[in-house]
């Protein structure tokens, strides 16, 4: 089971989706709504999607550029997840240094067609025609071994980490774009009845992210130092302000970046706040 399954799975049980999926089985139905559950391949879904076929789908982005459906399916929201980048990488003892060295040359990907539309633009302004032109071949799998198996100069993969990259003994020369997993609809749907119900889903994931994204901090701070405590908290909108027993004291619950909890609660406490505590969210809709 990968990262990005299990992912979507946490994702649709916090929008609560409830399933049971049999072995073997690529469709289910969903137990608390009227909703059937497909479970394709990531390469597959822009092209349901975007047909139709499927209501929302959840895949890369660099998905939907390479099955050149973009103008076809709607991304309603980046997730947050699967972040990556699709990189030109060469062998580090390879005289190759940049792309217009690469260019003309061999060059293995499973993303031919975003390949082929980046080596074009190179290919042009180098005027390399007929056999001159890069060389796209395609492989589905285990792209960072090709270089050393003498089958390319260079390779078009996705990076994370860049663990595997460097164990093949290649590095990065150009990045082609940065991704992430998306949650698309098709922009022509076939079924706008249920467009009330992929509205709804697609507010629960969005949601779902959300909570991933912000906590809730609250403090207690004298009326006279509240000014500077709401310059350091402003909130999405404004944050509440309720009255403490003490007059002049009030209690502050904001939502603030996640990324950024610690840092605030060290400017709170340097702004007189005490008393700060966190939580995090579960889900929330903003």
């Amino acid at each position: 089971m990968s990262r990005l399954y299990e992912k979507c799975i946490e994702l649709l049980a916090g929008a609560d989706i409830q399933f049971r999926r049999s072995n073997r089985l690529d469709v289910c139905v969903v137990l608390n709504h009227n909703i059937a559950l497909v479970f394709l391949p990531a390469s597959d879904i822009p092209s349901f999607v975007g047909k139709g076929d499927v209501d929302l789908g959840i895949t890369g982005h660099d998905v939907v550029l390479e099955a050149q459906m973009e103008g076809l399916v709607t991304e309603v929201a980046r997730l947050g997840f699967g972040k990556c980048s699709l990189q030109v990488q060469v062998p580090e003892s390879s005289s190759v240094k940049t792309v217009e060295d690469l260019a003309g040359k061999r060059v293995v990907s499973s993303f031919r067609n975003l390949s082929k539309q980046y080596f074009d633009t190179f290919d042009d302004r180098l005027q390399l025609t007929g056999d001159k032109k890069t060389k796209i071949e395609y492989v589905g799998g285990s792209v960072e071994a090709a270089c050393a198996l003498g089958l390319a100069d260079g390779i078009v993969d996705l990076v994370e980490s860049g663990d595997t990259m460097r164990a093949a003994g290649l590095h990065a020369i150009a990045t082609l774009l940065t991704t992430e997993a998306v949650l698309i609809k098709s922009t022509t749907p076939k079924r706008p009845h249920v467009a009330p119900l992929i509205d709804k889903v697609a507010s629960r994931i969005a949601g779902v992210i959300a909570a991933t994204k912000y906590v809730v901090c609250q403090y207690n701070i004298s009326r006279d130092k509240l000014a500077a405590a709401i310059q350091i908290t402003p909130g999405r909108r404004a944050p509440t302000i309720s009255p403490l027993e003490e007059d002049s004291w009030v209690g502050v619950s904001v939502m603030i970046e996640k990324k950024n909890s610690a840092l605030i609660m060290d400017d709170l406490v340097k702004a007189g706040a005490e008393d700060i505590l966190i939580f995090n969210l579960n889900n929330c809709r903003v």
